[in-house]
């Protein structure tokens, strides 16, 4: 066996842990990753890939069911859930085996098992093999998160479900409540009303996808009612009642309670970090609601020892977790690396319509003491978005009256996932409404309706 000193190791190989080290083996350090299942972590195998296959195949059946629109003839249509359900893990495995590869060529020590920090510097491992001492002056903390389970409404894997059942149903819902809409309930949501169970989204807050501009939230709601789904706000889901072919679920809204009852439920109500068994409290390390509090740099306060993606707070994204992996692994090579700043990381939900953002909302920016401009653009204006027929949904920017600095942009309908890119790199580029005023967008595409929502905020819109 070779020797079990390293100068970084990393504790989980998702996104945040996987990169950390590959970025590490590039600048010269000696690696090695631990992981305790699988390669990816939950977002390969359990989260962002395998939900965006199963989202694909409702997206290509709910465009089937539309073909008349397009002068296209599909009868009898139809879907085989298992097969959907194969093709999902199948893109999952795929990707998974693709990390084992990188770790290979990059020359990374996997150490499969549990991992606890026993000392400073210090990881012990514990696997199929027995226990094995690693030793590191680095150590980055990459353990990720899990959903949240709130007592009663824990999933059981038959008729309630966590994200993980939802994703290898063991039927297809007729009558489905999803609890939580941020994106991944909102996602599950699209998912299963596209291929035609009957679905209600529970949400405590005052409206659907909270963290989303107020604006975008309205809108995609309106879509989602208008494809049968029955929205709840400002309501809480008490109690279930779990039979053997249905839940009855105990929901209050405005101070009453009524019950209503479904063949199946998904709980998606946030996460909580993986902080326990890993011998941080010994340490020292500093922990606030299952999360490790850790400066813009990921350090944790302990030397040597730094924490990145979902078990150092939000946003919880996979693209955070990449870039703070990559930031960390310079730091520790002796680089200077740029901290990552949360507001210039985009969001991205894959519901029907899409939901995409990067910066502040209209009401955050106001908050904070901007005078602002803002601008809006409709699909409908757009001639790509009409070609596709998809004529709903809209773009909206947010700029400092001042400086003309971009300090958000929110996007609601077809591929918006795709379009926020452009804000984001000219956020990055630290550019202002001028910049992009100049921009020559390339015509027919839907990012025209980006230059148009800019030019709205200056009163220079063209085709509304």
């Amino acid at each position: 066996m070779a020797s079990k000193n390293f100068d970084m190791i990393v504790i989980g190989a998702g996104p945040g842990g996987y990169v950390a080290a590959i970025r590490g083996a590039q600048l010269g350090l000696k690696v090695a990753i631990v992981e305790r299942e699988h390669m990816g972590g939950i977002c390969l195998n359990w989260g962002c890939i395998p939900t965006k296959a199963l989202l694909r195949s409702a997206e290509v059946f709910h465009l089937m069911e539309r073909a008349k629109d397009f002068g296209l003839k599909a009868e009898g249509i139809g879907y085989d859930i298992d097969a959907v359900v194969k093709r999902s893990r199948g893109v999952a495995k795929q990707l998974s085996s693709g990390v084992a590869f990188l770790m290979k060529k990059n020359k990374i020590a996997v150490f499969m098992g549990e991992a606890t920090l026993s000392a400073k510097g210090k990881v012990s491992v514990k696997g199929e093999k027995g226990v094995e001492e690693l030793t590191a002056k680095n150590i980055v903390l990459a353990t990720g998160a899990r959903a949240r389970e709130l007592p009663g409404l824990e999933g059981d894997g038959k008729r309630v479900w966590t994200y993980k059942d939802a994703l290898v149903p063991p039927h297809m819902p007729k009558k489905l409540l999803v609890i939580g809409s941020g994106a991944i309930g909102i996602e599950f949501a699209s998912f299963y009303n596209t291929l035609g169970a009957e679905t209600t989204v529970v949400e405590v807050m005052d409206r659907v996808l909270p963290v989303e501009d107020a604006e975008i939230s309205a809108f995609a709601k309106k879509q989602f009612v208008k494809q049968g789904m029955t929205i709840m706000e400002k309501s809480t889901v008490k109690k279930l009642d779990r039979g053997a072919d249905k839940v009855t679920a105990h929901i209050e809204a405005g101070g009453k309670v009524t019950t209503q009852d479904f063949d199946t439920v998904i709980s998606a109500v946030g996460i909580v970090g993986n902080v326990e068994n890993l011998g941080l409290e010994k340490l020292g390390v500093k922990i606030d609601r299952t999360h490790v509090v850790t400066d813009q740099y990921c350090q944790t306060g302990v030397d040597g020892l730094f924490a990145i993606g979902d078990i150092a707070g939000a946003p919880w994204l996979a693209h955070k977790a990449s870039h703070e992996g990559v930031m960390v692994a310079e730091l520790i090579a002796g680089g200077k690396p740029h901290p990552v700043k949360p507001e210039s990381i985009a969001g991205c939900t894959y519901c029907h319509p899409q939901v995409a953002s990067v910066g502040y909302t209209e009401a955050k920016a106001k908050e904070l003491g901007y005078d602002v401009k803002v601008g809006r653009f409709p699909f409908m204006g757009n001639g790509k978005a009409i070609a596709l027929g998809e004529p709903e949904g809209m773009v909206k920017t947010v700029f400092d009256a001042k400086t003309g600095e971009l300090l958000g942009a929110h996007m609601v309908g077809a591929e918006v996932t795709e379009l926020i890119q452009g804000y984001v790199v000219g956020r990055q580029l630290e550019t202002t409404e001028e910049d992009l005023m100049q921009t020559v967008f390339p015509h027919p595409t839907l990012s025209e309706m980006m230059h148009e929502s800019v030019l709205d905020a200056y009163d220079r819109v063209i085709h509304v």
